[in-house]
Protein backbone atom coordinates (compact mmCIF):
# COMPACT_ATOMS: atom_id res chain seq x y z
CA UNK A 1 0.00 0.00 0.00
CA UNK A 2 1.12 3.05 -1.08
CA UNK A 3 2.31 6.08 1.43
CA UNK A 4 -0.61 8.60 0.80
CA UNK A 5 -3.18 5.90 1.30
CA UNK A 6 -1.37 5.17 4.45
CA UNK A 7 -1.47 8.65 5.62
CA UNK A 8 -5.31 8.80 4.35
CA UNK A 9 -6.50 5.57 6.49
CA UNK A 10 -4.34 7.47 9.88
CA UNK A 11 -6.78 10.50 9.38
CA UNK A 12 -9.70 8.47 8.89
CA UNK A 13 -9.80 6.17 11.95
CA UNK A 14 -8.42 6.40 15.32
CA UNK A 15 -6.41 3.17 16.52
CA UNK A 16 -9.23 0.71 18.01
CA UNK A 17 -12.01 -2.09 17.57
CA UNK A 18 -14.31 -1.78 15.44
CA UNK A 19 -17.60 -3.67 15.72
CA UNK A 20 -18.88 -3.85 12.80
CA UNK A 21 -22.85 -5.38 11.58
CA UNK A 22 -22.64 -6.44 8.05
CA UNK A 23 -26.11 -7.64 6.11
CA UNK A 24 -27.73 -11.15 6.86
CA UNK A 25 -28.98 -11.01 3.56
CA UNK A 26 -29.41 -8.30 1.21
CA UNK A 27 -25.78 -7.00 0.54
CA UNK A 28 -27.41 -3.74 -0.43
CA UNK A 29 -28.31 -3.51 3.67
CA UNK A 30 -25.13 -2.48 4.12
CA UNK A 31 -24.44 0.94 5.46
CA UNK A 32 -22.67 3.97 4.25
CA UNK A 33 -20.73 4.10 7.54
CA UNK A 34 -20.04 0.83 7.26
CA UNK A 35 -18.24 0.83 4.25
CA UNK A 36 -16.25 3.31 5.43
CA UNK A 37 -15.46 1.51 8.00
CA UNK A 38 -13.99 -1.50 6.49
CA UNK A 39 -12.14 0.65 4.09
CA UNK A 40 -9.98 2.68 6.70
CA UNK A 41 -9.18 -0.16 9.05
CA UNK A 42 -5.84 -1.86 8.69
CA UNK A 43 -6.91 -5.18 8.89
CA UNK A 44 -10.29 -7.39 9.30
CA UNK A 45 -11.41 -9.97 11.96
CA UNK A 46 -13.91 -12.01 10.50
CA UNK A 47 -15.50 -15.27 11.80
CA UNK A 48 -14.91 -16.98 8.46
CA UNK A 49 -12.78 -15.05 6.04
CA UNK A 50 -14.47 -17.04 2.68
CA UNK A 51 -18.05 -15.66 3.97
CA UNK A 52 -17.14 -11.80 4.30
CA UNK A 53 -14.92 -11.96 1.03
CA UNK A 54 -18.23 -11.99 -0.69
CA UNK A 55 -18.80 -8.94 0.79
CA UNK A 56 -15.99 -6.86 0.17
CA UNK A 57 -15.73 -7.95 -3.21
CA UNK A 58 -19.18 -6.31 -4.16
CA UNK A 59 -17.70 -3.06 -2.47
CA UNK A 60 -14.69 -3.70 -4.14
CA UNK A 61 -13.03 -3.20 -0.58
CA UNK A 62 -9.25 -4.18 0.00
CA UNK A 63 -8.13 -5.04 3.44
CA UNK A 64 -6.50 -8.41 4.95
CA UNK A 65 -8.89 -9.92 6.73
CA UNK A 66 -7.90 -13.15 9.44
CA UNK A 67 -9.98 -15.65 11.32
CA UNK A 68 -11.69 -15.08 14.78
CA UNK A 69 -13.90 -17.43 15.81
CA UNK A 70 -15.18 -19.48 19.03
CA UNK A 71 -12.50 -22.38 17.51
CA UNK A 72 -9.56 -19.69 17.56
CA UNK A 73 -10.45 -17.21 19.79
CA UNK A 74 -8.50 -18.22 22.63
CA UNK A 75 -5.55 -17.72 20.70
CA UNK A 76 -6.19 -15.33 18.51
CA UNK A 77 -7.55 -12.56 20.97
CA UNK A 78 -3.96 -11.65 22.81
CA UNK A 79 -2.08 -11.58 19.25
CA UNK A 80 -5.23 -9.08 18.48
CA UNK A 81 -4.97 -7.06 21.80
CA UNK A 82 -1.41 -6.78 21.43
CA UNK A 83 -1.99 -5.35 17.40
CA UNK A 84 -4.20 -2.95 19.02
CA UNK A 85 -2.06 -1.90 22.07
CA UNK A 86 0.54 -0.94 18.80
CA UNK A 87 -2.02 1.23 17.11
CA UNK A 88 -3.64 -0.79 15.01
CA UNK A 89 -7.62 -0.30 13.79
CA UNK A 90 -8.95 -3.45 13.72
CA UNK A 91 -12.49 -4.33 12.49
CA UNK A 92 -14.57 -7.32 14.00
CA UNK A 93 -17.28 -8.76 11.56
CA UNK A 94 -19.34 -11.84 11.69
CA UNK A 95 -20.94 -14.01 8.99
CA UNK A 96 -24.11 -11.62 9.20
CA UNK A 97 -25.58 -8.80 11.37
CA UNK A 98 -24.29 -7.42 14.45
CA UNK A 99 -21.18 -9.15 15.83
CA UNK A 100 -21.74 -10.28 19.54
CA UNK A 101 -25.55 -10.83 18.68
CA UNK A 102 -25.52 -14.96 19.38
CA UNK A 103 -21.62 -14.41 17.76
CA UNK A 104 -18.53 -14.41 18.94
CA UNK A 105 -16.47 -11.18 20.26
CA UNK A 106 -18.03 -10.71 23.84
CA UNK A 107 -14.28 -11.81 25.19
CA UNK A 108 -12.69 -9.81 22.92
CA UNK A 109 -14.89 -6.31 23.33
CA UNK A 110 -14.19 -6.96 27.27
CA UNK A 111 -10.44 -7.31 27.02
CA UNK A 112 -10.63 -4.41 24.91
CA UNK A 113 -12.40 -1.98 27.41
CA UNK A 114 -10.37 -3.65 30.34
CA UNK A 115 -7.11 -2.75 28.23
CA UNK A 116 -8.43 1.10 27.72
CA UNK A 117 -8.34 0.34 23.83
CA UNK A 118 -10.97 2.44 22.14
CA UNK A 119 -14.28 -0.02 20.80
CA UNK A 120 -16.67 1.46 18.25
CA UNK A 121 -19.61 0.02 17.50
CA UNK A 122 -20.64 0.46 13.96
CA UNK A 123 -24.59 -0.15 14.20
CA UNK A 124 -26.57 -1.96 11.23
CA UNK A 125 -28.89 -4.80 9.95
CA UNK A 126 -29.83 -7.74 12.72
CA UNK A 127 -31.87 -10.63 12.30
CA UNK A 128 -33.14 -10.43 15.99
CA UNK A 129 -34.93 -6.65 15.07
CA UNK A 130 -35.51 -7.58 11.33
CA UNK A 131 -37.70 -10.44 12.88
CA UNK A 132 -39.39 -8.36 15.58
CA UNK A 133 -40.13 -5.57 12.94
CA UNK A 134 -42.24 -7.57 10.54
CA UNK A 135 -43.53 -10.89 13.32
CA UNK A 136 -46.73 -8.72 14.26
CA UNK A 137 -46.02 -9.10 17.45
CA UNK A 138 -45.76 -6.95 20.43
CA UNK A 139 -42.88 -4.94 20.35
CA UNK A 140 -42.77 -2.56 23.93
CA UNK A 141 -40.81 -5.25 25.95
CA UNK A 142 -38.81 -8.68 24.24
CA UNK A 143 -36.37 -11.18 25.42
CA UNK A 144 -34.04 -12.06 22.89
CA UNK A 145 -32.31 -15.88 24.30
CA UNK A 146 -30.58 -16.69 21.41
CA UNK A 147 -30.27 -20.21 20.20
CA UNK A 148 -32.11 -23.54 22.70
CA UNK A 149 -29.80 -26.16 23.60
CA UNK A 150 -29.89 -28.91 21.04
CA UNK A 151 -31.30 -31.71 23.40
CA UNK A 152 -35.17 -31.96 23.95
CA UNK A 153 -34.58 -31.76 27.42
CA UNK A 154 -32.33 -29.52 28.12
CA UNK A 155 -34.96 -27.95 25.81
CA UNK A 156 -37.75 -27.84 27.37
CA UNK A 157 -35.62 -26.79 30.85
CA UNK A 158 -35.09 -23.58 29.33
CA UNK A 159 -38.04 -22.98 27.56
CA UNK A 160 -39.55 -23.48 31.23
CA UNK A 161 -37.39 -20.70 32.36
CA UNK A 162 -38.64 -18.30 29.70
CA UNK A 163 -42.43 -19.33 30.28
CA UNK A 164 -43.26 -16.52 32.97
CA UNK A 165 -41.34 -13.89 31.35
CA UNK A 166 -43.88 -10.97 30.38
CA UNK A 167 -42.37 -9.76 27.09
CA UNK A 168 -42.68 -11.31 23.47
CA UNK A 169 -39.56 -14.20 23.35
CA UNK A 170 -37.37 -13.98 20.21
CA UNK A 171 -34.94 -17.03 19.49
CA UNK A 172 -32.71 -18.62 17.03
CA UNK A 173 -33.00 -21.85 15.84
CA UNK A 174 -31.61 -24.40 13.24
CA UNK A 175 -33.57 -25.06 10.42
CA UNK A 176 -32.65 -28.33 10.93
CA UNK A 177 -34.08 -28.58 14.44
CA UNK A 178 -37.16 -26.08 14.16
CA UNK A 179 -40.12 -28.85 13.86
CA UNK A 180 -38.63 -30.41 16.59
CA UNK A 181 -38.10 -27.39 18.75
CA UNK A 182 -41.42 -25.35 18.07
CA UNK A 183 -43.05 -28.76 19.26
CA UNK A 184 -40.88 -28.74 22.18
CA UNK A 185 -42.58 -24.89 22.33
CA UNK A 186 -45.78 -25.85 21.94
CA UNK A 187 -45.63 -28.63 25.10
CA UNK A 188 -44.21 -25.75 27.46
CA UNK A 189 -45.85 -22.56 26.38
CA UNK A 190 -48.97 -23.38 24.88
CA UNK A 191 -51.54 -21.82 22.21
CA UNK A 192 -49.08 -18.56 22.04
CA UNK A 193 -49.54 -16.60 19.06
CA UNK A 194 -45.95 -16.98 17.01
CA UNK A 195 -44.04 -16.22 14.19
CA UNK A 196 -41.41 -18.11 12.03
CA UNK A 197 -39.74 -15.61 10.43
CA UNK A 198 -36.92 -17.07 7.42
CA UNK A 199 -34.73 -16.08 5.32
CA UNK A 200 -35.29 -12.41 6.10
CA UNK A 201 -34.31 -9.61 3.53
CA UNK A 202 -32.98 -12.53 1.28
CA UNK A 203 -35.37 -13.57 -2.10
CA UNK A 204 -37.40 -15.83 -0.09
CA UNK A 205 -38.05 -14.30 2.73
CA UNK A 206 -41.03 -15.61 4.81
CA UNK A 207 -43.19 -14.91 7.68
CA UNK A 208 -45.21 -17.91 9.19
CA UNK A 209 -47.89 -16.83 11.61
CA UNK A 210 -49.97 -18.86 13.74
CA UNK A 211 -50.03 -20.19 17.69
CA UNK A 212 -47.33 -22.61 18.48
CA UNK A 213 -49.46 -25.82 18.31
CA UNK A 214 -50.33 -24.73 14.59
CA UNK A 215 -46.72 -23.71 13.78
CA UNK A 216 -45.78 -27.09 15.03
CA UNK A 217 -47.93 -29.19 13.07
CA UNK A 218 -47.18 -27.22 9.95
CA UNK A 219 -43.43 -28.17 10.22
CA UNK A 220 -44.27 -31.42 11.42
CA UNK A 221 -46.04 -32.02 8.29
CA UNK A 222 -44.24 -30.21 5.62
CA UNK A 223 -40.50 -31.01 7.26
CA UNK A 224 -37.38 -28.15 8.04
CA UNK A 225 -37.45 -25.11 6.30
CA UNK A 226 -34.44 -23.94 3.98
CA UNK A 227 -32.29 -21.40 5.30
CA UNK A 228 -31.85 -19.28 8.57
CA UNK A 229 -34.45 -18.98 11.02
CA UNK A 230 -35.99 -16.55 13.75
CA UNK A 231 -38.99 -17.41 15.81
CA UNK A 232 -40.87 -14.63 17.59
CA UNK A 233 -43.11 -15.92 20.29
CA UNK A 234 -45.58 -13.57 21.52
CA UNK A 235 -46.13 -12.62 25.71
CA UNK A 236 -48.20 -14.76 28.07
CA UNK A 237 -51.66 -14.15 28.19
CA UNK A 238 -52.86 -11.88 30.90
CA UNK A 239 -54.43 -14.11 33.91
CA UNK A 240 -57.55 -13.87 34.59
CA UNK A 241 -58.98 -11.35 37.06
CA UNK A 242 -60.81 -12.31 39.67
CA UNK A 243 -63.89 -10.20 40.26
CA UNK A 244 -63.52 -8.78 36.56
CA UNK A 245 -66.00 -9.45 34.23
CA UNK A 246 -64.85 -11.18 30.69
CA UNK A 247 -65.96 -8.14 29.21
CA UNK A 248 -64.12 -6.10 31.15
CA UNK A 249 -60.96 -7.69 31.33
CA UNK A 250 -61.85 -7.15 27.28
CA UNK A 251 -61.71 -3.90 27.37
CA UNK A 252 -58.62 -3.12 29.48
CA UNK A 253 -56.72 -5.02 26.85
CA UNK A 254 -58.16 -3.08 23.81
CA UNK A 255 -57.51 0.09 25.63
CA UNK A 256 -53.55 -0.77 26.77
CA UNK A 257 -53.19 -2.19 22.67
CA UNK A 258 -54.00 1.42 21.44
CA UNK A 259 -51.13 2.74 24.14
CA UNK A 260 -53.41 3.98 27.16
CA UNK A 261 -50.81 3.73 29.90
CA UNK A 262 -51.82 1.67 32.88
CA UNK A 263 -52.91 4.12 35.51
CA UNK A 264 -55.60 6.03 33.19
CA UNK A 265 -56.84 2.72 32.09
CA UNK A 266 -57.74 1.68 35.95
CA UNK A 267 -58.81 5.77 37.12
CA UNK A 268 -61.27 5.39 34.12
CA UNK A 269 -62.15 1.57 34.71
CA UNK A 270 -62.30 1.46 39.00
CA UNK A 271 -65.47 2.84 39.66
CA UNK A 272 -67.36 0.25 37.64
CA UNK A 273 -65.47 -2.63 38.38
CA UNK A 274 -66.04 -5.03 41.48
CA UNK A 275 -62.18 -5.55 42.11
CA UNK A 276 -59.71 -3.57 44.22
CA UNK A 277 -57.06 -1.04 42.77
CA UNK A 278 -54.54 -3.01 43.30
CA UNK A 279 -55.69 -6.69 41.37
CA UNK A 280 -57.15 -3.76 38.53
CA UNK A 281 -53.43 -2.05 38.47
CA UNK A 282 -51.98 -5.41 38.12
CA UNK A 283 -54.39 -6.83 35.32
CA UNK A 284 -54.27 -3.76 33.25
CA UNK A 285 -50.23 -3.80 33.59
CA UNK A 286 -50.18 -7.73 32.41
CA UNK A 287 -51.88 -6.67 29.41
CA UNK A 288 -49.68 -5.89 26.66
CA UNK A 289 -49.26 -2.32 25.60
CA UNK A 290 -48.41 -2.74 22.11
CA UNK A 291 -47.70 0.62 20.56
CA UNK A 292 -47.27 1.49 17.56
Amino acid sequence: MSEPQDQAKSNRLPAGLYVIATPIGHLKDITARAIETLRGVDALACEDTRVTSKLLSAYDIRVSTFAYHDHNADAVRPQLIERLRAGERIGLVSDAGTPLISDPGFKLVRDCRAAGILVVPIPGPSALLTALAGAGLPTDAFHFSGFLSQKSGARQTELQALATIPATLVLYESNHRLPESLADMAKVLGARDACVARELTKQFEEFRHGTLPELAAHYEKAGSPKGEVVVVIGPPNAPPAEGLSESWQQSIQVLRAAGAPVKAVVEALLPHADISRDALYEFALSCSNNRA
